[in-house]
């Protein structure tokens, strides 16, 4: 018998995981995108090392996610991996790209350029396919029994494009937001102009999404405008809102910390947003969390071993950024 408080608590370090990966794993991606922006030379370097002690740290929570949804929820896990099988391997191809790539432009200088454009592409592709992901997910995918009975390219849609855009932005404007922060010179100033027209671009397209979301064949909308959900969704948009507002005013009068913040803050209410989307169901209108939930048994003895290596893995984390706090400059690797 399935434990339902158990599969609640499982669904919500999933969803922590995966909002870990967004957040940290984004920016160096967002970085990624941009990086044809940066003039070759310095400005490239400063924006590299302003990711060079952390990105590969990043992934971990990618592997804590995917990781926790195999084993606490495999039937969710046997449904949506051959449902989105193409853009889930472009994902890992992309971030195998970009690692290589990391690597080796300093080890490789002679063909530096071709490198630099293997970071790039790997950064937009596994953005893009994560947005995809997302997109995919929340449109729903066809259950048939206990698997998934859709076709090969039922993933692709002009909803699950949108989305996969709407990831590359958000990214970037990540990645914009962390070199302000962590750059200098010539570098943080063309990040924060950057900044401002990725913000607008942000909004804009969160703006879609949300509208679009709820038109979807699912019970979004009951979700998003009819009591009692209207009491939980009405703040989302007003918070929105009201992060842009004190975005622009952050950019406006220099600051280097708080752009990252409120940035990440959009992020948490877009997160938010989703989980009112779906919540209960890992696939929507199909499979809930207690109907994918892994046996009681299985979902304790996994919870030990969280309960153990989370918070080590936070505070590593946390380590890591503490000691490696500060502005990049120049010389520094």
């Amino acid at each position: 018998m399935i434990n339902a408080d158990l599969a609640t608590i499982w669904a919500f370090i999933i969803a922590f995981a995966v909002f870990g990966y967004v957040v940290l794993d984004g920016f160096d991606l967002g970085i990624g995108i941009l990086f044809p922006a940066f003039k070759v030379g310095a400005d490239r370097d400063a924006a590299m090392n302003a990711i060079a002690p952390v990105w590969d740290g990043n992934e971990t929570w990618l592997v804590l996610g995917g990781g926790g949804l195999f084993a606490a929820f495999p039937l969710a896990y046997a449904i949506l991996m051959p449902a989105m099988y193409p853009p889930i391997i472009a994902m890992l191809l992309g971030l195998v790209f970009r690692g290589v790539a990391f690597e080796y432009r300093w080890r490789d200088p002679g063909h530096r350029r071709w490198w630099d454009i293997a970071f790039t592409a790997g950064s937009f592709t596994a953005a893009f396919a994560q947005g995809v992901i997302l997109g995919a997910l929340l449109q729903g995918v066809k259950v048939s029994g206990r698997a998934y009975g859709g076709a090969w390219l039922d993933w692709l849609t002009p909803f699950s494009v949108l989305t996969g855009v709407s990831v590359v932005i958000g990214y970037a404007l990540l990645g914009a937001t962390w070199l302000i922060a962590k750059t200098e010179g010539r570098t943080a100033e063309q990040a924060l102009g950057f900044a401002r027209w990725l913000g607008v671009a942000t909004l804009a397209v969160v703006a879609l999404v949300s509208l679009a979301t709820p038109f979807l064949n699912h019970d979004y909308y009951s979700r998003w405008f009819r009591m009692p959900g209207l009491l939980l969704t009405a703040p989302v948009p007003i918070l929105v809102a009201g992060i842009a507002v004190l975005f622009w005013r952050a950019l406006r009068r220099g600051a280097q910390i708080l752009p990252f913040v409120l940035t990440i803050a959009v992020f948490a209410l877009c997160f938010i947003g989703l989980g009112i989307s779906m919540y209960p169901y890992i696939v929507p209108d199909a499979v809930t969390i207690w109907q994918a939930a892994a046996p009681e048994s299985s979902q304790v003895f996994m919870l030990v071993g969280v309960g153990i290596m989370l918070p080590l893995i936070i505070g590593y984390t946390a380590w890591g950024y503490w000691v490696f706090r500060g502005k990049v400059g120049e010389g520094y690797h």
